[in-house]
Order: C-alpha cells, then sequence, then structure tokens
C-alpha cells in the first residue's frame, strides 16, 4: 500500500488535515481503527463551540492554590484520581509552571490567538465545500453568564487577558439576558456576548461528513492501528499498521489522546495527558434549550443547543486511558442541565465520557518530528480541538507541502518541552 501522506488519526484534526492534503492533490491514506464521528472520539461528545475567544490556557496564576482540593473532591469540576496521582504528577507539574507567571499566560494566548482567529469563518468555508454548511453556524455568537459582577470578578483576569489580544465582546445585565435567553435560568444577572464565536450543531456528523467528503476527493480509509514508523537514514518511509505498511514519504500524527507513544518513535517525549470530559445531552427536536451557547461560569459546564437536542458539557478528570467512566460526574450535569433550563424534561438525558488530549501548557503540539524527517505532529489541542482544527488542518498541509506556514508555529513545537527547554 502506497501513497503521499498517511493521516494517522480521523477525529476533528485529522478530518481537517486529509480534505486540506487531498484538496492539494495529494495521495492520502486516513489510518483510522474506529468509524469517523463515533461516540469514542472527543470531538464526538464536545460543546460544540467554535470560540476563537478561547485563547486562555487552562491554568493561571495561583492555581496551585487549589491542587488539595482537586485531590479531596473527586467529583469536582477538576479532579484528579488519587490512583492515578503519580502516574500524573509531572503533567500536574508542568500544568502548575506553565501558568506560574503573568507573562506566561499572556505568551500562550497571543499563540492560540493566532491559532483560532476567524476560526468560525475557516470552518464555514470548508463546510461549504463539503456539502455540511447546515452545520455550522458562524455568526450565532457565544455567550458567558454568571449570577452577578460579583461573580464575574473570579474570571476577570481571563477576560483582561483576552482583550490584550484583541477579542472584544459586549457585557449583558440580567434583563438583557432574560431577553437572549428565554429559556435559561433567571439566576444569571451578568453576562459577556462574543459576537465573533460561531458553533456547530452536531459535531459527531460534522467529523464524520468531513471525512467522508474527503474519500469523494479521493482519500483512501484504513481501518487499522498505526504502530510505528520505517525510515532510512532518519526519512520516513513508511507507517506500520496492524494491517501492514503503508509506504509514504509524509505522515501526520492526529490520534488525540493516543498520539504519545508514536510522538516517541518520531524522536519526541511530549507530557500528554488526557483530560476526561463528560456530557449529558436530552435528544429531540424543538426542545427548550438556549438560543445562544452558553457557558455558566459558576458551575463551570457549557449548554449549546444542537440539531440533535441540547447538551451540558464539562468536568475535567485526570484519570488516563484505561479507568472506567465515573457516571456521578455524568449525574452532576443533569442536574445543573435542569437547573439552568427548567422547562426541559433531563429524565432521559443520555451520559458520555471522553479524553480530551491534553498538554501542560494548553497548546496543541503542531510541527516536525524532531527524529523523523517527514513527520508532522499536529495534537494535543485539549479544550479547542474542534475550534482550533480548521486551521491546524491548514498548517499541517502546509507543512507538507513545503509552503511557509501561515501563522508562527514556533509556540507549537514539541521541542518547547525538551530537556534544554526546561533547562532554559
Amino acid at each position: 500500500m502506497k501513497a503521499d501522506v498517511a493521516v494517522i488519526g480521523a477525529g476533528a484534526i485529522g478530518a481537517q488535515a486529509a480534505v486540506q492534503l487531498v484538496e492539494r492533490g495529494l495521495d492520502v491514506i486516513l489510518i483510522e481503527p474506529g468509524t469517523a464521528g463515533a461516540d469514542h472520539a472527543a470531538s464526538y461528545g464536545n460543546a460544540a463551540w467554535l470560540s476563537s475567544h478561547s485563547v486562555v490556557p487552562p491554568a493561571t496564576p495561583g492555581i496551585w492554590k487549589q491542587l488539595p482540593g482537586w485531590l479531596a473532591d473527586p467529583l469536582g469540576p477538576l479532579a484528579v484520581r488519587p490512583t492515578y496521582l503519580p502516574r500524573s504528577a509531572s503533567w500536574l507539574w508542568r500544568y502548575l509552571a506553565s501558568a506560574s507567571t503573568e507573562a506566561k499566560v499572556s505568551a500562550i494566548a497571543r499563540d492560540l490567538r493566532a491559532l483560532l482567529i476567524d476560526a468560525p469563518h475557516l470552518h464555514a468555508e470548508v463546510a461549504e465545500r463539503a456539502g455540511l454548511s447546515h452545520l455550522i453556524d458562524a455568526t450565532s455568537g457565544l455567550m458567558h453568564v454568571w449570577p452577578d459582577r460579583a461573580a464575574f470578578q473570579s474570571d476577570a483576569f481571563g477576560w483582561r487577558i483576552r482583550r490584550e489580544v484583541g477579542i472584544e465582546w459586549r457585557e449583558l445585565d440580567g434583563a438583557e439576558i432574560a431577553v437572549l435567553q428565554p429559556e435559561l435560568s433567571r439566576d444569571y444577572r451578568f453576562g459577556i456576548y462574543v459576537s465573533e464565536g460561531g458553533h456547530c450543531r452536531n459535531p459527531g456528523a460534522y467529523v464524520a461528513g468531513l471525512v467522508d467528503y474527503a474519500e469523494r476527493r479521493g482519500v483512501r480509509r484504513l481501518r487499522a492501528r498505526a504502530l510505528g514508523f520505517t525510515q532510512i537514514r532518519g526519512r520516513l518511509t513508511g507507517v506500520e499498521t496492524s494491517e501492514g505498511t503503508v509506504a509514504c514519504a509524509a505522515a501526520v500524527i492526529a490520534a488525540g489522546a493516543r498520539s504519545r507513544p508514536l510522538a516517541a518513535l518520531a524522536g519526541d517525549r511530549v507530557p500528554l495527558e488526557t483530560e476526561r470530559g463528560y456530557h449529558v445531552t436530552v435528544e429531540g427536536d424543538g426542545l427548550p434549550g438556549p438560543a445562544i451557547p452558553v457557558m455558566v461560569g459558576d458551575r463551570k459546564v457549557i449548554v449549546t443547543s444542537l440539531a440533535q437536542g441540547v447538551r451540558c458539557a464539562g468536568q475535567v478528570e485526570i484519570g488516563g486511558l484505561q479507568a472506567a467512566p465515573d457516571w456521578r460526574r455524568a449525574e452532576i450535569l443533569r442536574k445543573h442541565l435542569a437547573e439552568l433550563v427548567p422547562a426541559l424534561d433531563t429524565a432521559g438525558a443520555q451520559i458520555w465520557m471522553g479524553h480530551r488530549p491534553s498538554t501542560p501548557d494548553g497548546r496543541p503540539i503542531i510541527g516536525p518530528a524532531s527524529g523523523v524527517e517527514g513527520v508532522i505532529h499536529a495534537f494535543g489541542h485539549g479544550h479547542v480541538g474542534l475550534v482550533g482544527s480548521a486551521r491546524t488542518g491548514r498548517l499541517v498541509a502546509e507543512l507538507v507541502t513545503d509552503e511557509m506556514p501561515e501563522i508562527d508555529i514556533g509556540g507549537f513545537s514539541p521541542a518547547r518541552f525538551s530537556r534544554r527547554a526546561n533547562a532554559a
């Protein structure tokens, strides 16, 4: 089996990369053992936001004070399973260190802004070409709400950082929120509306549709697991899979939370962890729900009206890839949804858990591998996988075809985690 490029992974990143590569006339094989857009994928279950303002990393200065609480409360918005702590300690240390100063957070925000700016419109463009425009709303805007302005102050640091990188928004009082969000609980009397944001109406169907479009353009699917790489004098010659070797001159690692072993084989040891996220979705047509996707600040959850129903997503659990879900966390989300949208019957809500592929500093890993020429990293997007996938796909195609990347990708290099970088 032979191709110009092998893309490993058919999630949001891999799908966008495959589209961009095949549209440039390359022969592409997409390696994925599962079904694109199915419920095993992180892209299937996310909150569906195309949030170009999601530039503040999860960690911020002073967050280390909360670590004891994460360990003590297994059902908190961010929790660490005690049995997994020894394996995650190094990642958690880097997570805290990445946000030890405001200057560090500002640098991360500038990098993420470059990756995410105009993302809703980038998605709308590719969706139009793929016949998926009905799944992308690039102009809906996005809303954040708090019980009052005082409650907002706990998040004010992040919004100041956003303003520094050029993000604008409009403040809302309780009366305006009630008009814009008639189905939302009246407990929220201060809000922010970000007009540049958008959302996806069905993330799983969107990713599946992108892969279908790529196949119509000539991409071939290989239902297999990628196992490693073949090379001659440091130059890629193929990808080894459970179904044989794919001969190729370029390969893209876009396997989400399962990318770390492949990255190591390509010469880069990266601190990739899975942030286990949960959601509940009440399925049906014409259900009461938010007219504008909304993040609820005091509850740390997002509620979005989708094509298939109303979803409440949130929770971060550090517990690895193998541990069974703790469905009590989904029950917490169901209770939040019932209280936030009182007219919605949540009794039959569907539950889900998935794996966000996350780096300690909140920036994905995008760029050439250091040990095998021809291998490109494209994983670790954490909370910005869906929104960041459109430009990441473009960057991957630019790197494969030796074009100048449209943004500076230095901040996304795997080299930032090297021993030399850490020593510096």
